[in-house]
């Protein structure tokens, strides 16, 4: 008999429902943060009298200087407090991959080939723009990142209630394309090797996978030795933020028996704060600010470089993850499931297409060397998440009445037990509670209708005998 199609963002499970509105909640309080970060920056670069200050501040330079690590604030936040936000997305790949949905294969190729696709034809974009108008090729990457906390700042913002299968899937989304973003950063962006200090990194980094494989516990051992590891890391020459990402997939995130939760989900809640609440903002401050005039504005839309990066923030996202989604389902016989529609899915390929944090750090990376064209891609940057957040809330506010009764009927739970009415339906137990209440509310509703009907025919009693008293009918 063959297997049943397979639904394309169908209906999450309890366990991963419960996980992913856990971490969206944090990062959405974080793409708050970071949108406030993102505006001060903006604030703080393009006042007159503020500027001055705003670039003594991020260039001002500390730490020990023998270690290699005198580095300025703005260099501190991108490569110190951003290996922070990748540690987390390493435990979150790691989950994903061995308790999340990614540990199917079948239902990890939806968010993998619309995530490599959502990246692919960003870069496309670019690099044809940039063909075209005789640009540098150098800022392919910068238009292929996603910023989940950004995205999910623009939905608080706005309101909209999208239905968690939707949510994870750019949750997901964001996970995969953060996994291939530090891939790109780490085989492009990696200039002359100290091969000693990457030696170490590595010793390091072995020590750190043995003391967790004998259950070595302490924050005191493992954060002292995390840092070790990101400063050998950072001289080694590649980017710091490999290190990051190399220990979080370190963690054990799959359950042993009697375990409520594994190393790794609880390190993730520790962190995850931090992460959303502090690292990236700062990140932000000090990278955001670029100078935006008029005419900068306008150079956006004229020069290959920058103009290539909307582009591919703007087009390339929406028509890669759509495209990847439409694919995978097209050539799996998987079909969509039947409380969204196409245009639901394109409507999240575009909000992906806010690549903040990451396309500012690659931005950065790509063109270092060329402050004026730093700057200027960072804007472009900030215009093309701007656009694709203004075409995704148009997008998302025409279908949120039907979003609002989704969410409604996912959120019910009628027998109050804790779990959403829609995952028991299958429970002979919740039909009998759900019975229970019901015969309980009839009865209810019966002795209520009771005593109506006994105050009308009192009230009928005592009209009656106020007409015969006066000699008229009542």
């Amino acid at each position: 008999m063959p297997a049943p199609p397979r639904k394309v963002l169908g209906r999450l499970s309890l366990p991963e429902r419960t996980f992913v509105a856990d971490a969206l909640r944090t990062e959405t309080v974080g793409g708050v943060l970071l949108l406030v970060a993102a505006v001060t920056a903006l604030i703080w670069a393009n006042v007159p009298a503020l500027h001055d200050s705003y670039e003594s501040v991020s260039h001002y330079h500390l730490g020990p200087e023998a270690l290699g690590l005198h580095l300025s604030v703005a260099h501190w936040a991108a490569d110190g407090l951003l290996a922070v936000f990748f540690f987390v997305a390493g435990i979150e790949l790691k989950r994903e991959l061995v308790a999340g949905d990614l540990r199917d294969p079948r239902a990890a190729a939806l968010p993998v080939v619309a995530a490599l696709c959502g990246m692919a034809v960003p870069a496309l974009v670019y690099t044809l723009t940039n063909v075209t108008g005789s640009g540098s090729l150098g800022g392919w990457a910068v238009p292929t990142a996603t910023d989940i906390a950004f995205a999910l700042a623009v939905l608080a913002v706005i309101g909209t209630s999208l239905p968690s299968a939707l949510r994870a899937f750019l949750l997901t989304l964001a996970v995969v394309d953060d996994l291939f973003a530090i891939l790109i950063i780490a085989v492009f962006f990696t200039g002359s090797i100290d091969f000693a200090a990457l030696g170490g990194a590595v010793v390091g980094l072995a020590v750190f996978w043995l003391l967790l494989r004998k259950g070595v516990r302490g924050w005191y051992v493992y954060v002292p030795l995390a840092l070790v590891i990101w400063a050998l890391m950072y001289n080694s020459g590649v980017h710091a933020t490999i290190a990051g990402v190399a220990m979080g997939l370190m963690l054990r995130c799959h359950r042993h028996e009697g375990e409520e939760h594994s190393p790794g989900e609880q390190i993730e809640h520790l962190v995850r704060p931090l992460s959303a609440g502090l690292a990236v903002p700062l990140f932000a401050l000090f990278s955001a600010g670029v100078v935006v005039s008029g005419g900068a504005l306008g150079d956006v839309f004229t020069k290959p470089e920058t103009l290539g990066v909307v582009l591919g923030l703007v087009v390339g996202k929406a028509v890669g993850i759509f495209g990847g989604t439409w694919l995978t389902a097209r050539f799996t016989r998987a079909s969509l499931s039947e409380d969204l529609e196409w245009a639901d899915v394109f409507a999240v390929a575009t909000l992906a297409g806010i690549g903040f944090t990451v396309s500012l750090l690659i931005g950065e990376l790509a063109f270092d060397g060329d402050a004026t064209l730093t700057d200027e891609v960072k804007a472009a940057v900030l215009v093309g998440s701007l656009i694709a957040a203004t075409l995704a809330t148009v997008l998302l506010k025409m279908r949120n009445a039907k979003y609002r009764r989704l969410c409604e009927a996912e959120e019910r739970d009628e027998d109050r037990d804790g779990i959403p009415d829609i995952y028991e339906q299958d429970d002979p137990a919740y039909h009998l509670r759900m019975a229970e209440i019901y015969e309980s509310k009839a009865a209810e509703h019966r002795r209520i209708a009771e005593i109506k009907e006994a105050e009308r025919r009192a009230l009928a009693e005592v009209a009656g005998g106020a007409g015969d008293e006066d000699g008229r009918p009542a």
